[in-house]
């Protein structure tokens, strides 16, 4: 038998309403949690994806910016807060430039 979570699943007929089922209406804790986890997702599978495409190792990245590879790799995974200068540092590193946009 469904719950009621899963017959509300089930009738979405859009991402949008997906996720108002799944993680709550935009505004509320968890529905910003889950944005929050997202974006930082997103961000390290772009940070991975760069530095694979720069012919680096983590530990290569992490003595041209002077950290250690196990940090490159727990932002990699999604298990570290970073600092916006750090961000700008590794990407630098990268030889690539990033920008901001505020929405």
């Amino acid at each position: 038998m469904k719950t009621a979570k899963e017959k509300k699943i089930l009738n979405c007929s859009s991402f949008d309403e997906l996720l108002d089922a799944e993680y709550g209406k935009t505004g509320t804790e968890a529905r910003d949690k889950f944005e929050i986890d997202a974006e930082t997702f997103v961000l390290a599978e772009c940070l991975k994806e760069q530095r694979k495409l720069a012919g680096l190792t983590q530990q290569e990245l992490a003595d041209r910016i002077g950290t250690k590879k196990s940090y490159i790799s727990k932002i990699e995974n999604g298990h570290a807060d970073i600092q916006l200068s750090t961000l700008f540092r590794i990407f630098n590193g990268l030889g690539r430039r990033i920008s901001l946009t505020i929405l």
